[in-house]
């Protein structure tokens, strides 16, 4: 079910307008950013850990067939590594859109990974959002992801492409990169990653 957020976080401006807002990308938003920014930098939130329990009707999937996309879940005592992007508020808007399938924009606490701390907005889709999924076994999203595909591309695209971005920041990231393994049954070679 499609759920949407965008009236929620329009007026919900939590931070003062200083020109600029940091705001967190843990999914997509690590590779794919179609938003003007000033800088980007890797960082982390501590607390949450990154799982695909999170439907895309409207993105990676149809109302008919959702996909599967990451969400934070809390987590104490686990860290959840990123890109911090420094966005002008202009941003904030195509981005309520990009968001909008039960996504909430909150406040965090960001730590730069180069050092530093800061506070910047981060997209959470929370258990109580009608496209909420929850968790499955790995090989019943692999399968899901596998068959879903929606107006930006297929499922696994957005999986293969967050597993290679978390790679290249040098994060080993358990969830995501067993359903990256999994999802090679269905696309063998599909995400390049050489096998002991």
């Amino acid at each position: 079910m499609v759920a949407d957020t965008r009236a929620i976080n329009r007026q919900h401006q939590p931070l003062p307008d200083q020109g600029h807002h940091w705001l967190f990308g843990y999914g997509s938003l690590i590779y794919k950013a179609d938003f003007p920014y000033f800088e980007c930098r890797p960082a982390a939130i501590h607390g949450w850990k990154r799982r695909f329990w999170q439907g895309s009707h409207d993105h990676r999937g149809t109302p008919e067939a959702p996909g599967r996309v990451a969400t934070l879940i809390e987590a104490p005592g686990v860290r959840c590594v990123g890109m911090a992007y420094r966005i002008p508020p202009e941003a904030l808007g195509p981005l309520d859109l990009r968001e909008k399938n039960g996504y909430l924009r909150l406040t965090t606490p960001l730590r730069f990974l180069d050092g530093g701390e800061g506070r910047g907005l981060v997209y959470i889709a929370t258990a109580d959002n009608p496209a909420f999924l929850g968790p499955a076994p790995i090989p019943e999203m692999a399968r899901q992801i596998a068959s879903c595909s929606g107006p930006s591309g297929p499922n696994s695209d957005y999986l293969i492409e967050l597993a290679r971005a978390l790679r290249a920041l040098g994060e080993e990231d358990r969830h995501v990169f067993a359903l990256e393994e999994a999802i090679e049954e269905f696309f063998p070679h599909s995400t390049g990653v050489v096998r002991p």
